[in-house]
């Protein structure tokens, strides 16, 4: 039985999040299978994989918007549901007007009511913009408090999009490819940003992205998904030419440089294979 204690909540396991022998599918088509693997609280956990291999659909099944069509996926010891206080999330795609004049503050005190517009009384307001105020401190990015949403650049808005994410004190955070169009110094700010969250905070996350490189020091473990198969382990058990031809049922070569950064030759064309 959960306890509280102040936001967050202990319980009798460590694991976050628990899957036996998951299977999902849209129609008649199967998008993984029998996938296994669980989550511990406090883990970064980095998800891998080609485009249109169902990472996305893993976030879909924790936020309770689809059920597996075979096996169990537990939560927090339950089955997922939607609007889980416990969750925040960044989705893939968030469009922002150029044209709006809604300030950051307020966009990221949106996330303590679930994005929802609502009416507060004053003393809420107050506490609300506080929480929000430290939301941006967390994420670093306190100096754009007042400005519109709309004159943001992207690493900006990722930074804003992540503080309205965890400004309700979530317990998991779920990241679809926050590093989408960033360069490689942002990148980089970005995940040490979420990795210093995780450890201040004791949040699990799970990012989704399709370069293992800008988050190869910080990573706990890695769900590779790829072929309709789940693979699960560290980075180092994962990330071989060995785990990754099993997984795509071919060839499939991870080469490594001086500075331990890695290349995955062959896995796109596994992925895209010519008929």
């Amino acid at each position: 039985m959960p306890t509280s204690w102040g936001n967050k909540y202990v319980t009798d396991s460590p694991e976050v999040i628990n899957a036996k022998n998951v299977s999902v599918a849209y129609g008649s088509r199967t998008i993984w299978k029998d996938a296994s693997f669980s989550i511990s609280g406090g883990q970064f956990v980095g998800i891998l994989g080609p485009n249109g291999a169902g990472k996305t659909t893993l976030f879909k099944l924790l936020l309770g918007l689809i059920a597996p069509t075979s096996g169990q996926i537990d939560l927090f010891k339950n089955k997922p549901k939607r609007g889980n206080p416990r969750i925040g999330y960044v989705p893939q795609r968030r469009l922002i007007d150029q044209e709006t004049t809604l300030e950051v503050l307020e966009f990221v005190r949106l996330g303590i009511k679930g994005d929802k517009w609502g009416f507060s009384g004053p003393k809420n307001v107050s506490l609300e913009r506080a929480q929000a105020m430290e939301a941006l401190k967390l994420v670093e990015a306190e100096s754009l408090s007042a400005r519109p949403l709309g004159i943001l650049s992207g690493g900006e808005l990722q930074r804003v999009f992540l503080a309205q994410a965890i400004v309700g004190k979530p317990d998991v955070l779920l990241l679809d490819e926050p590093l989408s169009n960033l360069d490689i110094r942002r990148e980089v700010n970005l995940v040490q940003l979420v990795s210093k969250i995780i450890k201040e905070q004791n949040v699990t996350a799970l990012l989704i992205a399709h370069d293992i490189n800008p988050l190869l020091n910080v990573l706990d473990s890695v769900i590779y998904i790829a072929n309709g198969r789940v693979a699960t382990g560290t980075p180092n058990e994962i990330v071989t030419s060995a785990s990754l031809s099993r997984l795509y049922g071919t060839a499939v070569e991870v080469l490594r440089d001086s500075k331990g950064r890695i290349a995955v030759l062959g896995a796109e064309e596994a992925s895209h294979p010519h008929v």
